[in-house]
């Protein structure tokens, strides 16, 4: 069938100028090149390829973990780092924006590449931006430095989204792969002496720099330590003017360092003492740390007393974090001791669905739930009304009644089968809920059962955005991700855990989650007013033939 209409007036978008994912795997002429005796992987190749949603074989996505881990594994805690260099945040998966980076960043002949760690999760394409920059690191060992964040361990990728995209795109072995090369990743930089680079920042137990040799890095992350400091502390909100009250929480007393993490849930909030105290003994100019969303990319904190310059410079890489922050990416680059913020925005990208679901699978819940609709209508054809009222219609039609045991049996029969369809119709409503709220992020419902899900647009884009229209609406939907989060990953459910959660759904009041809901819902007995033991009864002792069928009712049809 042909429609001749002109472009404009088609309801649906042209998506002629979308490439078609690349279907093939790269042989291995394709993806290496010989490096004298080594082999190293032909890293302009691969940049294309994941451009075009390529994917790698499993056995090549873990050489490259593999001899990055052994790279990684030879390099000390604090790896020393000369200027020039380019200084770069969170990544979280943003494989087109982590192109952009390069861009606007430069080649590494011009400087030395410092990440400062949260390379996955929250992003679809994280094992892209891991490949990618791993494979950078096997290219040119002494031009790119990655620093571990918090996020590079077992306990964040499985709660967020990075497990599931490994086994979606590739295998278990490749992420068991990702993990051993998470702990082989330095945590620290010092950059001409004077920088001190960290994903997050510092600890009470960290009073030189020489403390940094005593931490067993190759390991996870603990919920205390020096080692959980430095990947979740964070400058105190108030940094600079702690000892006077804000709308964050009262005065701190003077002389105050460290105090109780309660937005991360572990470690701590150092504040501007505390930082001017370890620049002080260590001769340092300045602490340099991601962790944080950025508003304009990057932050510079109140400047230090003796050599003002900033006490603390925040930078973050990811523009349009979640596809919703609307944030700038920055990156910053040191040369000729001078220092320059480079800033940019969000690349466009293709879209998953959440969780990395087909279509298919997400839209069942969705047909489901109309199924359901249609049985209670077809159940519910006569209103309360009628339910109420006598067997006139009978007429006199001599029908054959059965006893009064065989209709209370077939009436229990009837209303176990309308309570069971009731109960499918409330349990596939929360998954059609689920899977249309999976990419939301909701700035305030707490009555409503949803749960934000992973990093995009909702499939309802008006509703997210009349509900995230700045940085800060975005920052105070997200803020209970921020969090270490609690879980049981050997807990058996039916329901991925979610990579961004919403309050109402996560906790409720009485502590339940999706799978709780559902579990709740199977077990109620609910017949409020007795409209299904009434229905029941109708039912189970039917009409006479003689009868004339009654007119389906209007709010038994409407679906």
């Amino acid at each position: 069938m042909r429609y001749d209409a002109p472009v404009h007036d088609l309801l649906i978008p042209i998506m002629s100028q979308v490439p078609q994912p690349v279907a093939n795997k790269p042989t291995d002429h394709e993806l290496y090149v010989q490096d004298g005796p080594e082999r190293k992987v032909n890293c302009d190749f691969l940049k294309t390829h994941f451009i075009r949603e390529g994917r790698l074989k499993e056995a090549q996505a873990i050489f490259i973990l593999e001899q990055a881990t052994n790279i990684f594994s030879r390099e000390a805690n604090m790896v020393p780092v000369r200027s020039p260099v380019t200084i770069c945040g969170d990544i979280h998966g943003q494989y087109y924006d982590l192109m952009k980076l390069f861009e606007v960043g430069g080649t590494l002949q011009d400087s030395v590449y410092l990440f400062l760690g949260d390379y996955v999760d929250r992003g679809d394409f994280g094992i892209e931006c891991l490949l990618y920059l791993y494979s950078l690191k096997i290219a040119h060992p002494n031009r790119i430095v990655l620093l571990r964040g918090n996020h590079e361990c077992r306990h964040l990728t499985e709660y967020f989204t990075f497990k599931r995209e490994c086994l979606h795109k590739y295998s278990e072995s490749v992420y068991e792969a990702c993990l051993r090369s998470f702990c082989s990743l330095p945590i620290a930089a010092l950059v001409d002496g004077k920088f001190f680079c960290v994903h997050g920042g510092l600890s009470p137990q960290l009073v030189t720099l020489n403390d940094l040799a005593s931490i067993n890095r190759f390991q996870e992350p603990g919920s205390h330590g020096m080692l959980c400091d430095l990947l979740w502390s964070d400058p105190i909100v108030n940094f600079g003017h702690e000892t006077e009250p804000s709308p964050s929480g009262p005065a701190l007393d003077k002389g105050t360092t460290f105090t109780h993490n309660a937005t991360r849930g572990c470690s701590f909030f150092y504040t501007y003492e505390a930082v001017c105290q370890f620049l002080d003994r260590n001769s340092l100019l300045t602490l340099i740390r991601g962790h944080e969303a950025q508003d304009a990319g990057y932050t510079m904190y109140r400047k230090t007393p003796k050599r003002n310059f900033p006490s603390v410079i925040t930078i973050f890489s990811a523009p349009n974090y979640l596809d919703v922050y609307r944030n700038r990416g920055a990156i910053l680059k040191y040369a000729n001791k001078n220092i320059t913020i480079r800033q940019y925005n969000s690349t466009s990208h293709p879209y998953w669905l959440p969780n990395f679901m087909d279509a298919f699978t997400w839209s069942l819940p969705f047909v489901g739930q109309k199924i359901t609709e249609m049985l209670l209508a077809i159940l519910s054809i006569c209103s309360r009304e009628e339910l109420d009222e006598s067997d006139s219609d009978e007429g006199d039609a001599q029908a054959i009644r059965p006893s009064e045991d065989d209709l209370a049996a077939r009436r229990q029969l009837i209303k176990k089968k309308i309570l069971a369809v009731g109960k499918m119709q409330k349990v596939f409503q929360l998954l059609r809920e689920e899977a249309e709220n999976a990419t939301e992020l909701e700035a305030g419902s707490s009555t409503a059962v949803s749960r934000p899900g992973a990093d995009g647009l909702s499939v309802h884009g008006t509703r997210i955005n009349r509900s995230i229209r700045s940085f800060a609406d975005a920052r105070r939907s997200d803020i209970n991700n921020e969090r270490l989060p609690e879980f049981d990953t050997h807990r058996p459910t039916i329901f991925p855990v979610p990579s961004m959660r919403n309050t109402s759904r996560r906790s409720s009041a009485d502590g339940m989650d999706m799978e709780d809901l559902i579990k709740r819902t199977l077990d109620e007995d609910d017949d409020e007013g007795g409209v299904v033991e009434k229905l029941a009864e109708r039912i189970a002792r039917g009409r006479s033939v003689a009868s004339r069928p009654g007119g389906l009712k209007r709010h038994g049809t409407a679906f």
